[in-house]
């Protein structure tokens, strides 16, 4: 299997990495804005190469996006028309119906599939099957170091309160576990996500409540920051390589 990837910062660094060691696959492309990552992420990597998506995207089976929602928006479509796989970490930029239901519709017409990582949360799985019937609610609190925000708030605050379409609006590179959850579940209008910062803490905290006929779900996780990247949690980097190596597996685990 040959992989490509979209985006190596961070993210796209730690699946590289993790890909490089995994036999199954023979071959990684690298793709990203500022060349210099693509460079330098190369000089670590055994099986990688750097080529623009148009160049490689007839030679690979998957394509990892780990770089923006404006990615997703130039690439997604092209990539699914070419009867490509593709794992979308930047969940948010499906908070566009039009746009998520169009990638729906290429992937379904191409015979391909489109995953998305749980990312930094954990229960996701329960959420989905809670799905299959009711669900009456479901919250998302998030409280993360100041820093992880781009801020520098002196005490603890609440930034955001309101739905997870309009979280992912406002925090587009910060919020994107309430993506994945709102399409898991409820929506992203009826979704509610409160983002608390506070300079006391050291590690990103996630907390889903939910309930409904299934019962009651409370799911909390602290996570690491990222070290190379203090914005993203570093279980965000484990999820995607969880999912890839999911595609590959013949065993699937979860909901």
């Amino acid at each position: 299997m040959n992989l490509g990837i979209i985006g190596c910062g961070a993210i796209g660094t730690d699946v590289a990495l993790a890909a490089d060691e995994m036999k199954e696959i023979e071959k990684i492309y690298l793709q990203d804005i500022d060349r210099k990552k693509a460079i330098n992420l190369k000089k670590t990597l055994k099986k990688a190469e750097i080529k623009p998506v148009k160049e490689f995207l007839e030679n690979v089976d998957v394509v990892f996006e780990a770089a923006s929602q404006q990615a997703v928006d130039e690439y997604a479509q092209e990539i699914l028309q070419a009867g490509k796989d593709l794992i979308i970490m930047s969940v948010g930029s499906l908070f566009d119906d039009k746009c998520r239901k169009e990638l729906e519709e290429t992937a379904r017409s191409k015979h391909c599939k489109i995953y998305l990582p749980s990312g930094a949360v954990c229960g996701i799985d329960g959420i989905l099957s809670a799905s299959i019937d009711a669900i009456d609610e479901v919250t998302l609190v998030t409280t993360k170091p100041p820093k992880s925000l781009g801020k520098n708030y002196g005490k603890r605050i609440t930034v955001f309160e309101g739905s997870a379409r309009e979280a992912v609006e406002e925090f587009p590179r910060n919020i994107n576990v309430a993506a994945s959850l709102s399409l898991a579940g409820v929506g992203f209008d009826r979704t509610k996500v409160q983002i608390v910062a506070d300079p006391v803490v050291t590690r990103i905290n996630h907390k889903i409540l939910a309930h409904g006929k299934f019962g009651r779900l409370r799911a909390e996780v602290e996570n690491m920051p990222n070290p190379n990247n203090p914005k993203s949690s570093y279980m965000a980097s484990l999820s995607a390589i969880a999912t890839l190596k999911r595609i590959i597996n013949p065993i699937q685990i979860g909901a």
